[in-house]
């Protein structure tokens, strides 16, 4: 006999139907095949499907058994497909009569027991099995919690195969989960770390709040234990709570790459990524065998946080010039093809000098100048001109830290920064463009329109500091959140003049030398 399942591969972080066939041919001799492109942990299915067949009170035909995974010319990969295969073999060998099977989505790993096991990219395949018109999907219990807030598609949590061949077959029903609102996972989100907790540094929490409003990349030069690295981790907490839509992106980048945590529900906190200096290009932008997204794409919608910059090889750092300025990484290799989304926040922090005190006011620095500037030119200009804000970060004094005197809190930079938001999401509507800091050219022209003053000051500071097109441009757009910061539908001196002490630090660093 002939029976057919549904399944979905993962490709990337979308997925492709796969209908998996079995045909139960019978014979004198015992032979098991699954044909159909799969690669080895789709081969080593057979075992694990046989065992959990009988031991979850069914039989393995004894003779010919071949199973087909359609299409046959694309590659299958996973141990999503154990539950499909096995039901369909207990309905070809019509152990017991099943419905509507090629309608239903199956998912899951089977244990030598006959439980489900979850598998990585549920939320990816549901999400492409409800845009082909799929209704229903039968999957792990703990893969549920993941697709919960997947509207328009019934979702039936299933411990054992067992259990999803009596619901199959009508005689005992699996309980339909009951789907979340996007606002109930809200309510789970937790605090991050706190702005309060970090005392003085005002010039550098300005900065901040600037980067946030805009989306704006960020370098932090200072001196060790300045705080460079608070600054960076308390940025998520001032950040607007992710839509359902970035939370989507974002969970599915992580599913598919088998990083979201069993039993979680849909990312709701902006991701924070901080990759060791001494990882690769590969691991920053992408790669392996399998193509896997890279750091620059598991901090899509969140912060990908640079501590140390010249400690990182200078290829990786300009590895990463292309997804930062076009929003995605598309990965190759012999096997495998992925685009993933990176359209992140690159946060970074530095020493000024090898020993760190270049330029402080409380303690000499003991480096020369060869030294220096070798150890700066570990950072190259195109990089450099795609950080749009630069800002120094000096030893907090001793009295500040100890007076007690109130910070503002992240919940409160949070509301200003939501607002300046709220502007650029009427603004670009009906467009691409979520921040400031993605406007093209074109937007540039239409919305980021300054009085003659402003752009006055804007070109003398041009013709000062020798600065390129990309950096006017990118003055322009911090001016341009400086104004949405303060409800300013034009962009004024004010706003220019600050946008360009943003971003004349790279000229002290990298500009005519230095004295040791």
């Amino acid at each position: 006999m002939l029976s057919r399942t549904l399944c979905y591969t993962l490709q990337g972080i979308e997925g492709a139907p796969v209908t998996v066939e079995c045909f139960a041919g019978g014979g004198n001799q015992f032979q098991f095949i699954i044909v159909g492109l799969p690669d080895t942990a789709v081969k080593e299915s057979r075992d694990r499907v046989q065992a959990a067949l009988k031991n979850s009170g069914f039989i393995m035909p004894y003779g010919h058994t071949t199973v087909n995974l359609s299409p046959a010319d694309l590659k299958k990969e996973g141990s999503l497909f154990d539950l499909p295969i096995a039901v369909s073999i207990i309905a070809a060998t019509q152990q017991v009569k099943m419905y509507a099977m090629e309608h239903i989505l199956l998912l899951g790993e089977l244990g030598l027991d006959g439980r489900l096991i979850p598998v990585k990219g549920a939320l990816p395949l549901v999400i492409s099995a409800r845009t082909n018109g799929v209704k229903q999907v039968v999957l792990p219990k703990d893969n549920a919690p993941e697709v919960a807030s997947v509207s328009g598609i019934e979702v039936y949590p299933a411990g054992c195969l067992f259990d999803v061949v009596a619901h199959l077959s009508g005689k005992a029903l699996i309980e339909k989960q009951q789907q979340l609102s996007y606002e109930d996972c809200l309510k789970k989100a937790e605090v991050s770390l706190d702005l309060q907790m970090i005392r003085g540094q005002h010039a550098a929490k300005r900065a901040l709040e600037i980067a946030a409003s805009g989306g704006h990349n960020m370098l932090m030069i200072g001196t060790p234990g300045s705080g460079k690295t608070m600054l960076a981790r308390s940025l998520p907490g001032i950040l607007p709570l992710m839509s359902e839509a970035e939370s989507l992106e974002t969970t599915r980048i992580y599913s598919s790459a088998g990083l979201l945590p069993t039993g979680m529900g849909l990312m709701t906190q902006r991701p924070f990524r901080t990759p060791h200096h001494t990882a690769s290009a590969a691991s920053l932008i992408g790669g392996g065998t399998d193509a896997r997204p890279g750091e620059v794409s598991l901090a899509h919608n969140g912060v990908l946080f640079l501590d140390e910059m010249p400690e990182y090889p200078r290829k990786v750092l300009d590895a990463l010039r292309q997804p930062l300025e076009d929003g995605f990484a598309t990965v190759s290799r012999v096997k495998a093809r992925a685009r993933y989304q990176s359209r992140c926040m690159l946060v970074a922090s530095m020493n000024p000098c090898p020993c760190g005190y270049y330029g402080s006011k409380v303690r000499q620095c003991r480096c020369g100048s060869h030294e220096i500037r070798k150890y700066l030119d570990r950072i190259s200009g195109p990089l450099l001109d795609r950080i749009d804000i630069q800002v120094e970060v000096d030893a907090v004094p001793i009295e500040d830290i100890i007076a007690k005197k109130d910070e503002e809190s992240s919940l409160d930079v949070r509301h200003r920064v939501e607002r300046a938001r709220n502007i650029q999401k009427k603004r670009f509507e009906n467009t691409n463009i979520r921040a400031n800091a993605q406007m093209d050219n074109k937007a540039l022209e239409k919305y980021a329109r300054a009085d003659d003053a402003a752009l006055d000051f804007l070109k003398k500071a041009m013709d000062r500091y020798g600065m390129s097109m990309r950096a006017y441009t990118r003055m322009l757009k911090v001016a341009r959140t400086i104004a949405d910061l303060n409800e300013r539908e034009n962009i004024t001196l004010p706003d220019v003049a600050e946008a360009v002490q943003l971003r004349t630090i790279d000229k002290k660093y990298w500009g005519s030398g230095h004295e040791a």
